[in-house]
C-alpha cells in the first residue's frame, strides 16, 4: 500500500517562509555609508533605545501646493538618505552630506526607485540662498536638508535616515568583507583615503598612519575582497574619472554589500546592527517601522539613477562656489524625476520650480 504523502500545514509553510525570509531583509542604503532601512527597522523595534531618533517639526517642512494636490504621489512614500562626512556620532547640523538619496516606495507594490542628488548641484538651499545642495545640511541640518529636496524637486519628503563613515565601516566588516574590481589607477587614492581617515597630521593636509597597524594597503589591481576601512575609502576615490564615477563605486559598493547581506546568518545581522545603529540618526518612529517590517516581503529595488539626470547636466565652475554640478534646465530635470519615480510622464511643474530655474540659469548661464 502506497504511503500518502502529507502535505504540509498552511502554518508550517509559513513558518518555513519567514525563515528562508529571514537573511532578506536588506532595502534601501546611502550610497557611500550604505544604509540598509530596513535592517534599521527591525533594530528599532527590538532596540529602539540605541537608535539617535530625531523629531522633525512638520510645520517647518516645506510642500509646493502643486505637490500637496498631485494625485500621482498619493500612492507613494518618500525617504531622504542622508551619508555624513562624520568620524563620531555627530549627526546633525554643521556636517555636509557626502551623500544624498532619495527612496521612493510605492505603496502598493512594493517598488523602489532610487535616486542620488548629486552633492555638488547648484540649487536653492531650502532658504532662497543658492549653493551647492550638500550645504543645506550643514546649514540647517535633516529640516533644511529636506526642504531642499522638496522645493527644487516638487517632492513630499517629510523623514530621512542619516549615517556617517563608521556605519559603512561597521558593516562590512561584520559581513567579512565585500568582492569589488579594482583599476591600477585607484590603489594610490584609495590608499590615501584610508591614511587620511585614520592618520594623525599636524598641517590638516598631509597624514601620516602606520600600515599593517592602522590600515591594510591595496597593493594590486583586479577583484579582491575588500575590509569596511578600504571600502570606505574606495567610496570616496574621485581622482580617477568625474564625480558621477564616484557614485558609481558607490553603487557597485551597494551592491556587493546587499549580495552578501544576503548569505548573512540572523546573528552576523544582528551584529551589524548593533554595530551601526549608534551611527544613525532618524525621523522614523518604531510603530511606523513595525507597519514596514510586515510587509517586507514585498519590497524590491527596480531602478537607480542620478539626479541631474545626464542629459540634463553641466559641470564647472562658479566664483567663490568652486566646481558645481549644474541642472541645465531644473524643470526638464524635474520633469524627467517624476517621469522616473512615479511614471508621471506629463507632470506639470510647480511655479516655484519655474522661478528657481530661471535663478539657476541666470546664476550660471546655462
Amino acid at each position: 500500500m502506497a504511503t500518502k504523502k502529507v502535505q504540509p500545514t498552511a502554518k508550517k509553510k509559513k513558518r518555513k517562509k519567514a525563515q528562508k525570509n529571514n537573511k532578506r531583509i536588506i532595502l534601501f542604503v546611502v550610497e557611500m555609508i550604505v544604509l540598509v532601512i530596513l535592517l534599521v527597522v527591525l533594530y528599532m523595534v527590538l532596540k529602539a533605545d540605541k537608535v539617535n531618533k530625531v523629531t522633525i517639526d512638520r510645520e517647518n517642512i516645506v510642500v509646493n501646493e502643486t505637490v500637496e494636490n498631485n494625485v500621482a504621489l498619493k500612492g507613494y512614500r518618500n525617504i531622504a538618505l542622508f551619508g555624513v562626512d562624520a568620524r563620531d556620532k555627530s549627526l546633525g547640523k554643521g556636517n555636509r552630506t557626502d551623500t544624498i538619496m532619495i527612496a521612493s516606495i510605492n505603496q502598493e507594490n512594493g517598488e523602489v526607485r532610487l535616486v542620488s542628488v548629486y552633492r555638488d548641484t547648484y540649487l536653492n538651499l531650502g532658504n532662497d540662498s543658492y549653493n551647492k545642495c550638500n550645504a543645506a545640511y550643514a546649514k540647517g541640518g535633516p529640516e533644511q536638508a529636506i526642504n531642499m529636496l522638496n522645493m527644487n524637486l516638487d517632492l513630499n519628503i517629510e523623514d530621512y535616515v542619516t549615517v556617517g563613515f563608521t556605519g559603512l565601516i561597521e558593516t562590512v566588516d561584520a559581513l567579512g568583507g565585500v568582492e569589488i574590481e579594482i583599476l591600477e589607477e585607484e590603489i594610490r587614492h584609495l590608499n590615501n583615503y584610508q591614511i587620511s581617515m585614520v592618520g594623525t597630521s599636524t598641517d590638516g593636509k598631509t597624514f601620516t598612519a602606520t600600515e599593517g597597524k592602522d590600515y591594510i594597503a591595496v597593493t594590486h589591481a583586479g577583484k579582491q575582497t575588500l575590509n569596511g576601512l578600504q571600502a570606505t575609502a574606495y567610496c570616496r576615490v574621485r581622482q580617477v574619472g568625474d564625480d558621477f564615477m564616484r557614485a558609481q563605486r558607490q553603487r557597485d559598493v551597494l551592491s556587493a554589500i546587499m549580495e552578501k547581506a544576503k548569505e548573512a546568518s540572523p546573528a552576523t545581522l544582528n551584529k551589524i546592527l548593533d554595530k551601526v545603529l549608534p551611527y544613525v540618526s532618524t525621523s522614523l518612529d518604531v510603530d511606523e517601522m513595525v507597519g514596514v517590517l510586515g510587509e517586507v516581503n514585498k519590497y524590491s529595488i527596480v531602478a537607480k539613477d542620478g539626479f541631474p539626470f545626464a542629459q540634463y547636466r553641466d559641470t564647472g565652475n562658479l566664483g567663490s562656489k568652486g566646481s558645481c554640478v549644474f541642472p541645465v534646465d531644473l524643470k526638464a530635470n524635474v520633469v524627467e524625476l517624476h517621469n522616473f519615480l512615479f511614471e508621471s510622464e506629463e507632470y506639470e511643474i510647480s511655479e516655484e520650480v519655474r522661478s528657481y530655474s530661471q535663478k539657476i540659469s541666470a546664476d550660471t548661464g546655462r
